[in-house]
């Protein structure tokens, strides 16, 4: 006997990818463009609290995972744009695998220390929250991944030790409301 999939849609219908602008950020759809910094980030040990290092191939489904979330599910990948320049990115995750829908954040290499996750994931919360309002939303954290946490608890999101992981060992954080 195989168990239910865990359904997508979580946050409503399909819908295009929106684009957000903050104070010094922009951020809307991945484009091929942003693949290159994509899997650098991906392949290097940085990605160590994600899975990471990957291949080409994993990296690949990955991206296109983030980019097909919006179309699949009504969610997904925001580029994280500071002056035209990729940064990073924010996710609203729906994934099948995860218990609860999602909201995660990357910064690439040399972008850290700037507030831009704090910013994009701030922005990207807003948005689901005006469009979608799920109803439950957490962070999926690697508890060794000390500034990911510090960013949740800055967001206003308290660990929950009671709720479900995609992952062994994968810390939840709880999304009440952003500080």
């Amino acid at each position: 006997m195989t168990a239910a999939p865990i359904p997508i849609g979580r946050f409503g219908p399909p819908r295009d990818c929106p684009t957000l602008a903050t104070e010094r950020l922009t951020l809307g759809p991945l484009t091929r463009d942003d693949w290159p910094d994509y899997f650098a980030f991906m392949a290097s040990d940085r990605s160590c609290y994600m899975g990471g290092p990957l291949n080409v191939p994993t990296a690949w489904g990955w991206f296109c995972s983030d980019v097909a979330g919006w179309s699949l599910g009504g969610a997904g990948a925001l580029a994280v744009r500071h002056e035209g320049k990729t940064v990073g990115q924010v996710s609203i995750n729906d994934n099948p695998h995860f218990p609860e829908p999602e909201l995660g954040w990357m910064l690439y290499d040399g972008w850290e220390g700037r507030g831009y996750a704090t910013e994009a994931a701030r922005a990207a919360f807003g948005w689901l929250m005006d469009n979608a309002r799920p109803a439950s939303l957490v962070s999926y954290v690697d508890p060794d991944n000390a500034a990911s946490i510090a960013l949740a608890e800055r967001l206003g999101a308290t660990r929950d030790d009671d709720a479900a992981t995609p992952d062994e060992g994968t810390l939840t954080f709880r999304h009440w409301g952003l500080a």
